[in-house]
């Protein structure tokens, strides 16, 4: 039966487990006599919705904690071992596939370092099988058991019913790419278990915002720094986050030409790998045959050696005009969305962040407008290098939150009549 608003028994029910799920994940343990403040649902429904969760097993009793001159109060939280994930970094220096169980800790990981500007279709595809399959092996849950795979790559990716979510990648030469049917064909994961791909810079904005330094922001810009730039956004309209491509605005006319293929883009100055390439043309001392985390290392020690020792002056000078491009690019995301906060992350970002934030900082609040540039923060992610691998893990389990906790019904192998499936509707779940 639907409701005035159109919302069925079977949605309310979704919902209620939803709210209860979500809230002990996030602040659990909690008694049921906490829940209800924290939902807003009714005792009777807090009582009915722990039980079926109970039953299902996503919940589980914590312990207990004296009540105002009543029974102990028994404490519930989500059951750590009812859920996998997989989270799968397509990075470009390495592939790091993790699995984590439903509270995210991790329990496996597997990483295949990747060839500099070499970002081969099938090799990439085979790194993630591989490295899937690795994972599972090394922890033992059977596959059936994952709520998903959640995936992060580099550029655009667009969704079609046809062909999965398809990889528009300019700046590794994916064009079009099927990553998600490529992966399912010979997938050592059985078919019902969904991917999740989306944007790297999206991946790493949703775990900094579930866990970390975007807790609590209503507005935020998440900055994923590493071998190129992007960002994402999220607002109470996108509370998923929304990738954008910022990177690739121009900030000099008629500039160094990006990867992409246009001139002046802020990420043929401020990504790693351009950042590197300008230190190189000046004539420092990149370390040969060197990767990129390897030789942005060894810049910063050049730029800041130990006292006693000279430092290199086109490192540092290249380093701080750096700061000076990012701090303008950020100037850029302050006057167009107004963000409470602005979070910088990945490698590149945490590498170069504690010495130079500051300066960043500085030069973003000076080309901003006044207004919007006082009510915003420019801060480090907290969430490390692997932040990008546990926001696409929480791909799928924000999937499965979002369905009260229920796995997906395997697809019928035929359209069901209408009048069928209006009475599953209606079934209670």
């Amino acid at each position: 039966m639907a409701a005035r608003n159109g919302r069925t028994v079977r949605d309310l029910r979704r919902a209620n487990r939803t709210a209860v799920l979500q809230r002990l994940y996030f602040d659990g343990p909690l008694s049921r006599f906490e829940l209800g403040p924290a939902t807003g649902l009714s005792s009777g429904s807090v009582s009915n919705v722990v039980a079926d969760l109970v039953a299902d097993g996503l919940v589980e009793e914590a312990g207990s904690v004296d009540s105002d001159g009543g029974r102990p109060r028994i404490l519930l939280r989500v059951a750590p071992g009812s859920g996998h994930m997989i989270g799968v970094d397509v990075g470009e220096t390495r592939v790091r596939v993790e699995l984590f169980d439903l509270t995210l800790t991790e329990l496996a990981r597997a990483e295949r370092p990747l060839s500099p500007q070499r970002y081969e279709v099938e090799a990439i595809v085979d790194h993630i099988r591989h490295g899937i399959a690795e994972v599972l092996d090394t922890a033992g849950p059977a596959p059936e058991r994952l709520l998903g795979v959640g995936i992060g790559v580099p550029g655009i990716v667009e969704r079609t019913p046809e062909r999965g979510a398809l990889v528009h990648g300019q700046t590794i030469g994916w064009d079009a790419v099927p990553l998600e049917a490529l992966l399912r064909a010979g997938s050592p994961l059985p078919d019902t278990v969904p991917y999740f791909i989306d944007n790297g810079a999206k991946t790493l904005g949703q775990a900094e915002m579930w866990f970390g330094a975007g807790r609590g922001a209503r507005n935020a810009v998440v900055v994923l720094f590493g071998s190129g730039v992007g960002a994402s956004l999220v607002t109470p309209d996108v509370e998923q986050g929304r990738a954008v491509e910022w990177g690739h605005l121009t900030v000099r006319v008629r500039g160094r030409r990006c990867r992409c293929g246009a001139l002046g883009c802020l990420e043929a100055y401020a990504g790693a790998e351009s950042l590197l390439a300008r230190w190189r043309e000046e004539g420092g001392r990149v370390p040969s045959g060197a990767d990129e985390e390897t030789a942005l290392t060894a810049m910063l020690a050049a730029a800041h050696p130990p006292e006693g020792t000279a430092a290199d002056p086109v490192a540092l000078a290249v380093l701080e005009e750096t700061a000076e491009y990012l701090g303008a690019g950020l100037s850029d995301l302050i006057n167009l969305f107004q963000p409470e906060r602005i979070l910088i992350g990945g490698w590149a970002g945490l590498a170069l962040g504690a010495r130079f934030l500051p300066a960043v900082r500085r030069h973003a609040m000076a080309y901003a407008l006044r207004h919007p540039a006082g009510k915003v923060t420019v801060d480090l992610g907290r969430l490390g290098p692997d932040a990008v691998t546990v926001g696409a893990a929480i791909l799928p389990l924000a999937d499965f939150f979002a369905r009260g906790g229920r796995r997906p019904d395997p697809a019928p192998e035929y359209p069901l009549p209408a009048w069928r499936t209006a009475l599953q509707e209606r079934i209670p779940r």
